[in-house]
């Protein structure tokens, strides 16, 4: 079950990205639009990213709504919660342990209002450095991944029912 599952999230992860990089804009701006997806994304916003999308797709043309999608696609939350821990961990390792809070013996008992901040700091500063290197990553692959499909003048839509089929 776990791998028919995969397959299928594979799938639409694949149709997201070909119909993405598909689009019309040239590819600069939506390998652009990818990364900055990216790195929006990963940062720690609230759910506000989505908001943000949503208003840069409506009121600015050079933004590919579709690479935003497939940015959102691959930042699913158990990816986010990954990169939050990950953040944590960058973040003490280059500001110092949070006083009071041991990230090897981690109790809720340690937490209080008061280390909020401190811990919040030390994920955002790893969260920041994790996602431009997501960003930089992100906007070199699609725009690899962008030529190489108008390279070969291949039209995703016309591969689409192909993928959903199988």
């Amino acid at each position: 079950m776990g791998t028919t599952r995969l397959s299928s999230y594979r799938a639409t992860v694949r149709a997201k990205f070909e119909a993405a990089f598909g689009a019309d804009h040239p590819p600069k701006e939506i390998a652009l639009s990818f990364s900055g997806a990216l790195f929006i994304a990963a940062l720690p916003n609230f759910g506000l990213a989505l908001v943000l999308f949503a208003a840069l797709a409506r009121y600015v043309d050079r933004v590919s709504s579709l690479a935003l999608v497939a940015a959102i696609v691959v930042m699913n939350p158990p990816v986010k919660w990954a990169i939050y821990a990950a953040g944590f961990w960058l973040g003490s390792w280059l500001l110092g342990p949070v006083p009071g809070v041991s990230v090897t013996e981690f109790s809720l008992a340690d937490l209080s209002l008061s280390t909020g901040p401190e811990v919040f700091g030390r994920v955002f500063l790893g969260s920041f450095i994790i996602a431009a290197i997501c960003g930089g990553v992100g906007y070199v692959a699609a725009l690899r991944f962008i030529r190489e499909l108008k390279k070969r003048e291949i039209d995703p839509v016309d591969h689409l029912p192909e993928l959903l089929s199988e």
